[in-house]
């Protein structure tokens, strides 16, 4: 009897996705074990050939639902969107092996701006030479022409004191780098004193801020004609008399009141969570200072650090009241041989020569940083 029992029951459905094998086998009273792996909905080997318009089925593995899409592959979408975009901007649409060609409109614009700016130049140009022209032709036709260029524009003059005007300019020069060079030291340690916090610095930043009140109110040339002529008269042990070294040391306390103003608004400008992200990394105050704060700070303060080398290029001439020969007193004494001013002209010409260069690069330096030069745009 069991063994008769084995055939299939003729009332039983047969599953036309399975094996012949496995449907002769299958009986509705075979084992729970037996029923529970057979799954009509389970993914076959035919399975895997599915049609990509056909839906998937939940229960299939994950691998089988990523590869079934009732749409585009996630490319070809890609690829889609990208034409549309390319439609709605006007732009052609790129693809793998295709150069990008600016649209018509594109193409307008760029001339458009091509023609704006051949039309500024030529207006910028016409309008210089106007105005050049005008003032030569007032200039020359005054009454007094002939002895303001016989006085002041004398080309023989000039050739003649040009080399004694160029050795008194290669002592600004050095002074120049050398009070830059401390300069800078002392208005960043003076910038840093006027920011320490807690009562305990009080005194400390009261003497910078005394000292950056003086020094910015006083006017350079005073402070030349004080300790120019006021410390040698001291005879101070130690201390050297020579009026290039007190004339550098003034222009040294004028400028660094005002440099030190520049570094304390640029350490001033770095936002407060700076300062407490370092802190809160473990970095002390003398750290976060130094690798945080004044990096940030320096940056930022860069273009107006050069507009104060500029000014001190020109000031340094001032040293020639203390009676150095520097380019000013070279001048002032080729002068007074013949009382021609032409010399002073040269001298003008050469500190010219030597900030224009310094103060182009400047303006290229804010408009790298993003600061605006000029009119309204």
């Amino acid at each position: 009897m069991t063994e008769s029992a084995a055939p299939l029951d003729p009332g039983a459905p047969s599953d036309p996705g399975a094996p012949s094998d496995t449907r002769a086998s299958l009986n509705r009273g075979a084992p729970s074990d037996t029923r529970a792996s057979l799954n009509r909905g389970a993914p076959s080997d035919a399975g895997a050939t599915l049609d990509r318009g056909a839906p998937s089925d939940p229960r299939a593995p994950s691998d089988t639902r990523a590869s079934l899409n009732r749409g585009a592959p996630s490319d070809t979408r890609a690829a889609n969107g990208r034409a549309v975009g390319a439609r709605a901007f006007g732009t052609p649409a790129v693809g793998a092996g295709d150069a990008w060609q600016p649209s018509a409109i594109e193409r307008e614009r760029a001339a458009y701006r091509r023609a704006q700016t051949r039309r500024s130049v030529v207006i910028a140009t016409v309008a210089t030479i106007v105005l050049v022209a005008v003032a030569s032709i007032a200039l020359t036709s005054s009454p007094g022409w002939p002895a303001l260029r016989h006085t002041f524009f004398d080309w023989g003059k000039a050739r003649e004191s040009f080399p004694a005007v160029l050795s008194g300019l290669w002592l600004n020069i050095r002074v120049m780098l050398v009070c830059a060079l401390v300069i800078g030291v002392l208005g960043m340690a003076l910038a840093v004193l006027r920011t320490l916090r807690g009562p305990v610095w009080f005194p400390v930043r009261a003497f910078a801020t005394a000292y950056v009140d003086l020094f910015r109110g006083l006017p350079l040339l005073l402070v030349l004609f004080l300790l120019g002529f006021g410390m040698p008269a001291l005879r101070f042990s130690g201390l050297p008399n020579s009026a290039l070294f007190w004339g550098s040391t003034a222009i040294v306390l004028s400028y660094s009141a005002y440099v030190a103003e520049v570094f304390r608004a640029g350490i001033e400008s770095v936002h407060p969570s700076q300062w407490a992200a370092a802190r809160s990394l473990g970095l002390t105050y003398r750290q976060t200072l130094r690798h945080v704060v004044l990096p940030q700070a320096v940056r930022r303060v860069v273009p107006a650090l050069m507009n104060d080398l500029v000014s001190l290029q020109k000031d340094s001439g001032l040293i020639a009241v203390l009676g150095i020969v520097d380019a000013i007193r070279a001048a002032q004494i080729e002068t007074s041989l013949d009382y021609n001013y032409t010399p002073y002209v040269v001298a003008g010409v050469l500190f010219v020569c030597l900030t224009v260069p310094m103060a182009r690069f400047t303006d290229w330096l804010a408009r790298r940083q993003g600061v605006h030069t000029g009119g309204i745009r």
